[in-house]
């Protein structure tokens, strides 16, 4: 006689075997067996919710003594969770006005000393129209050159900004900015916005 043997093949135990497995951690989840992070989160509410009512009953039946300290059962609030740090976002620390004296090319001191030279001509005769024109020339160079840097300045606004990331960034605005120190503001396209 002829023996049938049945074999198994061993996908099919092996994917027997992985569901039993599976359904088994599934039952020991649901009926609290194996710990899971849901599990702990509906402990500790379930033990805060009995330890309130027990601790209102034990204050309202035993008699208060002053000696004695008042016991009351700990209550850990949940923390929030932690917010993601915005790369573009960030608070102003400071705006600042800031004044660039322009350089002086040299014509500004031509012009002032023509200027002071034939002012100083005017004055008195003699010596004295000589000794003016010189010192007319000379006070007229400087100040020429002080009125070309003057008008070569540049004032512009530098603001700068703490991003949440703990970085610093600095914008630099031709006029006077909208924001104020210690507002919130976001970096969109290089520019800042409320």
């Amino acid at each position: 006689m002829s023996e049938n043997k049945t074999k198994v093949s061993p996908i099919v135990a092996i994917a027997a075997t992985s569901i039993t497995l599976f359904s088994l951690v599934g039952i020991g989840v649901l009926t609290g067996v194996i710990p899971s992070s849901y599990s702990k989160d509906a402990e500790q509410q379930a033990a805060a919710t009995a330890a309130a009512p027990e601790h209102k009953a034990a204050q309202r039946s035993a008699p208060r003594n002053a000696s004695e300290p008042t016991r009351v059962a700990a209550v850990q609030p949940a923390k929030p969770p932690a917010r993601a740090v915005c790369g573009n976002c960030g608070t102003i620390a400071s705006i600042q006005l800031v004044e660039e004296k322009g350089e002086g090319s040299g014509l500004g001191a031509i012009a002032g000393g023509v200027v002071g030279g034939v002012l100083g001509n005017q004055v008195g005769g003699g010596r004295g129209r000589d000794i003016a024109t010189v010192a007319g020339v000379a006070g007229g160079a400087l100040a020429g050159h002080e009125i070309e840097k003057r008008t070569k300045s540049s004032r512009h606004y530098e603001v700068n900004v703490r991003m949440e990331d703990g970085s610093s960034r600095h914008f630099s605005y031709e006029s006077a900015p909208a924001f104020q120190p210690g507002e919130h503001v976001k970096v969109v396209d290089g520019r800042l916005v409320n």
